[in-house]
């Protein structure tokens, strides 16, 4: 009882808030109120429901598009997840190779995916390779910077009473950094997996020829917004369900905590 009271407690306000959201978008778009105040056609303001409409009708593309997009999503941040780590690793043992390369990681988030993507495109073509650099490239930051913020944020007091135990320096890393460092890797690998999904659409709208970012990118063209609207819907679940995925894996291993 006493768990299904605490599972209520966290996701009853959060649901019931989406319901009234889509209650008063429902509202809004079926009596036309909302085309009218944006001066559109009602056919451009869908409503909930004519999105799920279009959601079922349509499933089969949507199905089929998506799992193309979450293919790149899963690939994409399975890249990611270990460069960021092996980097991260490597930084915090060298000193010398955090101060000369720390300013690089910092600066490969500086330039704009939208200019980056296209020229991916340019050197590998249509393929999955520039989706995978894509997501990979918004995913390796956070996850870097959040597990070398673990490593370097041990109790020196511990790695002192490890030395006089005559560790060596790979025991301290496996049994005290590493340990103290996997809750800020999850952390930066729940926002990874979050951004991916961007990622994912901005390498497809790009160049590809599936996708839920090529889908979405026709939608647009023939202004068939309840499927745009479908999309994006789907994307959203995808980023949900991969965030809480990796929530019950972090809950699994970390129980100390």
């Amino acid at each position: 009882m006493k768990a299904a009271g605490h599972t209520a407690r966290i996701w009853l306000p959060p649901l019931v808030l989406v319901l009234v959201l889509l209650g008063l978008w429902q509202l809004a778009a079926g009596t036309g109120f909302l085309a009218d105040r944006l001066g559109l056609d009602d056919f451009l303001v869908p409503s909930p429901a004519q999105v799920a409409e279009v959601l079922w009708q349509d499933r089969g593309l949507i199905a089929d598009n998506a799992a193309v997009t979450l293919v790149e999503i899963l690939a994409g941040f399975a890249v990611a997840l270990l460069l960021g780590l092996a980097v991260a690793t490597l930084l915090h043992f060298s000193d010398l190779v955090r101060r000369a390369s720390y300013p690089v990681v910092v600066a490969s988030q500086t330039i704009p995916i939208i200019v980056i993507a296209p020229i991916l495109v340019v050197w590998f073509g249509y393929g999955i390779g520039p989706k995978l650099a894509v997501i990979a490239l918004i995913c390796f930051f956070p996850i870097a910077v959040n597990t070398l913020d673990g490593l370097r944020s041990v109790d020196p007091d511990s790695v002192r009473m490890m030395r006089t135990l005559y560790a060596s320096r790979s025991q301290i890393f496996r049994r005290v950094e590493a340990p103290a460092a996997l809750p800020y890797a999850f952390s930066g690998a729940k926002i990874a997996v979050a951004v991916a999904v961007i990622g994912a659409v901005f390498g497809e709208w790009v160049g590809s020829e599936r996708g839920l970012g090529h889908l979405m990118l026709q939608d647009n063209a023939q202004l068939m917004t309840a499927r745009l609207f479908a999309s994006v819907a789907v994307l959203s679940l995808i980023a949900i369900v991969l965030f809480s995925l990796i929530g019950l894996v972090e809950r699994a291993l970390l129980r100390w905590r």
